[in-house]
C-alpha cells in the first residue's frame, strides 16, 4: 500500500519516470542489494531518461521529418560518392554549434532527403529544434502567411529555429517575391543559427535560378560562406553497344 502511495505521489508530481522506475524496480532481486543511495540514484536515472525521451519525441513531431532515417542507417557501400569522413565530422554536431549551412547536391534519387533527414534526427537527439520543409512548400506557406497577416510572425519563428532543411531547392524559378522572402530568412539566420539545402542542382547553377543578380548574390554569399558541401552522384557504368 505504501508502494502504492509513494507511485501516485510521484505520478501527481508529474515524475512518471521515477514511478515507472519505482514500479519495476520493486521486489526486483536484482535491485536487492543495492543501497538507499544506490537505489535512489537509479531512480533519478529513469526520471532523466524518461525526460530525455520525452523531449526528443516533441522536437521529432515539430521537426516533421519528411524521413525516419539516422545516420547510423546511412550505407557507405551503396555508389553515390558520399564521403563517409566528412558525415563522420557532421554527425558530432559541431557545424550546429558554429551555426554552419550544410549544402547536398545530386540527381535524383541519391538519398539527398535521407542524408537531410538524418541530419534532422541528429540534431534533434542533440536538443535542436529543427524543422524541416520541401522548399515549395515553404514559398507556399510564407505566401499564406502574408494573406493572411501572419508573415513577420512565421518569419521570426523560421529564424529562431536551430536547424531548418529546406529540402529540394532551385527545382522551379524564384519569382522576385520569393527570393526577396529567401534573402530575409538567410539574413535573419545568418551566424545565428543552421539550415541545410539540398538540392538537384549543382551549386554553380543557384545564382541563374535565384533570379535577380543583386538578390542572387546576397543570398549566395549567405549560404557559401562557411558552409560544409556534400555532392552525392551515381557511379555510372559504361557499358559498350552491341551490334
Amino acid at each position: 500500500m505504501m508502494n502504492e502511495q509513494t507511485i501516485s505521489k510521484l505520478n501527481t508530481m508529474r515524475l512518471f519516470g521515477m514511478a515507472r522506475g519505482l514500479a519495476d524496480r520493486i521486489g526486483s532481486a536484482q535491485n536487492a542489494g543495492l543501497s538507499h543511495e544506490e537505489f535512489v540514484g537509479l531512480l533519478v536515472d529513469d526520471e532523466k531518461i524518461h525526460r530525455d525521451n520525452a523531449r526528443l519525441g516533441r522536437l521529432l513531431s515539430k521537426a516533421r521529418l519528411k524521413q525516419a532515417s539516422a545516420l547510423e542507417d546511412v550505407d557507405y557501400r551503396a555508389p553515390r560518392g558520399l564521403d563517409k569522413q566528412v558525415l563522420v565530422e557532421l554527425s558530432a554536431g559541431h557545424w550546429i554549434d558554429r551555426h554552419q549551412s550544410v549544402l547536398i547536391t545530386g540527381p535524383t534519387g541519391v538519398g539527398k532527403s535521407f542524408l537531410a533527414c538524418a541530419l534532422g534526427n541528429q540534431a534533434c537527439r542533440s536538443g535542436n529544434v529543427t524543422t524541416y520543409y520541401r522548399f515549395s512548400r515553404l514559398l507556399e506557406s510564407l505566401q499564406a502567411a502574408r494573406g493572411d497577416g501572419s508573415h513577420l510572425k512565421v518569419m521570426t519563428r523560421l529564424s529562431k529555429t536551430a536547424l531548418l532543411i529546406l529540402d529540394d531547392f532551385g527545382l522551379t524559378q524564384l519569382s522576385a517575391l520569393e527570393a526577396k522572402d529567401l534573402l530575409e530568412l538567410l539574413e535573419d539566420r545568418y551566424g545565428s543559427a543552421s539550415t541545410i539545402i539540398t538540392s538537384q542542382l549543382p551549386t554553380r547553377q543557384w545564382h541563374e535560378i535565384i533570379g535577380e543578380p543583386t538578390i542572387a548574390d546576397a543570398i549566395c554569399d549567405r549560404l557559401f560562406h562557411n558552409c560544409i558541401q556534400s555532392r552525392t552522384q551515381r557511379r555510372v557504368h559504361e557499358k559498350e553497344n552491341r551490334k
